[in-house]
């Protein structure tokens, strides 16, 4: 994250990626490239939408959209 990137800004980001890709799957590694962030501030990140019940923290350890988890079990 660059001095000039709010965590907001990042969490709205973030948060942007899954609504337009629903079906967008992330390890932890793959989102810390993608959105440039260390690993501390992402896992923070990302616990933090998990929390948020807005993404789902898989088995494998991949992070999905929670409303397409629940709607994989229907």
């Amino acid at each position: 994250m660059s001095a000039q990137q709010t965590l907001d800004d990042v969490l709205r980001r973030v948060q942007g990626e899954f609504n337009e890709m629903p079906g967008l799957r992330l390890t932890l590694p793959q989102a810390q490239r993608l959105w440039g962030l260390d690993r501390a501030a992402c896992d923070s990140l990302l616990g933090a939408l998990v929390d948020a019940k807005f993404l789902w923290r898989t088995r494998d350890g991949a992070f999905v959209r929670s409303d397409q988890v629940r709607a994989s079990r229907m």
